[in-house]
């Protein structure tokens, strides 16, 4: 139980801190907005996999999320009227992506990683205490 209020709280963190990053002009350098954005995005999908499948090992679920997300980032090159249509929303666009760029598999690659570190750390630190 206290695993998965953990992970609760992660994602709690986890879903302003990538909106704020994405999306504010605070650091002026889009490049690193859109790095760090996408490295919130993978470990947000990573903490609700987890969140979902608490049985499942931090490592396959980083594995899992860092070739999906590959996959959907593969999929804009795809550009049917009806992918389009849901790009063109707020939810579809922060889901599916708008724009594929080779650059953001580094961003994937380091968020998995930091993903699978923070589930580590959760699952360490609820049997330690516990």
């Amino acid at each position: 139980m206290r695993y998965r209020l953990a992970l609760f709280i992660s994602i709690i963190v986890i879903v302003p801190f990538g909106y704020v990053i994405r999306f504010s002009q605070g650091l002026g350098l889009p490049w690193l907005q859109d790095f760090l954005g996408s490295v919130a995005y993978e470990i947000f999908w990573i903490l609700l996999v987890a969140f979902l499948y608490r049985q499942a090992s931090p490592q396959k679920i980083a594995i899992g999320v860092f070739l999906a997300t590959c996959g959907i980032e593969f999929l804009q090159l795809w550009q049917p009227p009806f992918l389009q249509a849901v790009r063109s929303t707020l939810i579809g666009r922060l889901i599916l992506g708008n724009t594929f760029v080779w650059s953001d598999f580094i961003a994937y690659f380091v968020g998995s990683l930091a993903g699978w570190l923070w589930l580590r750390s959760l699952v360490y630190a609820c049997r330690k205490y516990s």
